[in-house]
């Protein structure tokens, strides 16, 4: 094990995966010291994906990252999030936003299209430090180093591995062996479109529409209400091949969810073929896997989760800082990611056992133990000291 203490010293991290949680990963390690260089199996920065709802638990971390003001500008704060029954269109539960969610939670609640939290975080990561085209192909621990090797035969050295490669994590397939992700018996259709194919139709700013097994989410997805989002999930049976989504048949679509609100319906009828994609959802088995002495895993590479609750994201943010808070305060690697395990495994849980049963706001709701959740200074303590109480020299970095 590295010797090499929390606080940076010039220790070689290397973060494998450029996505959301490697970005805010490589961004927060590279401020506290460390030598951080990101190997993305892409050959190029080109973000994508559809909406995403960024709750006040990850924009805090955004705002510790001097980032959020670009979500803010190109994204919507809803005011609010209503939960209404699919069919009758009854209101179930309002949780008030806006500013409520400001003075509530201490931070905003924003919808954005997904590409632009990834361009945010992206900025706050210093230039040079991605490695494009490189596909892990596999670790192999010498002394003190950690070699990895790379799909294009290069090599490279670290002191420590941090996997943010996501739900088919190479580097957890290195720890754990074949552990295939399967396909959860659910689909979403997703897609978006501009406002102007709604007509004069009256849409709210982020509605989730509750049927029995089955829902529609849908939101704007900049301030200006130009860009209109829908995700629409029910089961399925089984799901051909690997591919994580294919182009949607529109009947098909608009068949399934045929008794659902008028509202609804015209939202999917509105709905261009070029716009909406089918989309299966993997899981892993129900187990935790933050990694060993010197490789420790974040986001859904260690915790892959259901979206119903919209907290991938945020989980792996929260990942990040919380990652960050136990390398400044055990002074090694092991300790450190010992630390981080421990004080994320109780709200990992949680959150993957609420989100799996897609109940999350069905009713009156009690929300604060999600959003008001603040990664920066929980369960502070010398093992975890609170990023806000950070030295100078790192804020300054």
């Amino acid at each position: 094990m590295s010797s090499k203490r929390g606080g940076g010293n010039g220790a070689r991290l290397a973060v494998i995966g450029a996505g959301i949680g490697g970005a805010a990963v490589a961004a927060l390690m590279q401020r506290i010291g460390y030598e951080v260089t990101v190997y993305e199996q892409y050959e190029r920065f080109a973000p994508a994906g559809g909406g995403i709802h960024l709750s006040p638990n990850l924009m805090r971390v955004l705002r510790y990252l001097n980032v959020h003001r670009h979500v803010l500008l190109k994204g919507q704060e809803p005011s609010a999030f209503l939960n209404r029954d699919a069919v009758s269109g009854e209101t179930l539960y309002t949780l008030a936003l806006g500013e409520r969610a400001h003075r509530q939670f201490g931070s905003p609640f924003v919808a954005v299209r997904r590409g632009e939290l990834h361009i945010a975080l992206m900025s706050a990561v210093a230039p040079g430090a991605v490695r494009w085209g490189k596909r892990l192909a596999g670790l192999d621990s010498r002394g003190d180093a950690i070699v990895l090797t790379f799909e294009d035969g290069s090599r490279a050295q670290a002191d420590a591995v941090i996997a943010a490669d996501g739900l088919r994590s190479k580097v957890r397939g290195a720890l754990r062996g074949s552990e295939r992700p399967v396909f959860s018996g659910q689909v979403a259709f997703r897609g978006s479109y501009p406002r102007d194919a709604l007509g004069a139709m009256a849409i709210d700013d982020l509605t989730k529409w509750w049927d029995t097994d089955q829902f529609v989410l849908s939101y704007w997805l900049d301030r200006a209400r130009r860009d209109f989002y829908f995700a629409a999930m029910m089961p399925q049976s089984d799901w051909p091949g690997e591919a994580s989504s294919v182009p949607a048949d529109l009947d098909e679509m608009r068949f399934a969810f045929r008794h659902f609100h008028p509202d609804v319906r015209r939202m999917l009828a509105t709905a261009p073929q070029a716009g909406v994609s089918k989309w299966a959802l993997f899981e892993r088995p129900p187990h935790f896997e933050f990694g060993g002495s010197r490789v420790v895993l974040i986001g859904d590479a260690c915790h892959p989760m259901r979206p119903f609750m919209s907290q991938g994201a945020a989980m792996a943010l929260e990942d990040a800082a919380m990652l960050t808070r136990a390398l400044l305060g055990a002074g090694a690697f092991e300790p450190a990611f010992v630390a981080f395990s421990q004080a994320r495994r109780e709200r990992l849980a949680r959150v993957h056992r609420v989100s799996a049963a897609n109940t999350f706001m069905r009713g009156q709701t009690d929300p604060e133990w999600v959003f008001g959740y603040d990664a920066l200074t929980a369960d502070a303590s010398s093992t975890l000291p609170a990023l806000k109480t950070m030295p100078a020299w790192a804020l300054a970095a």
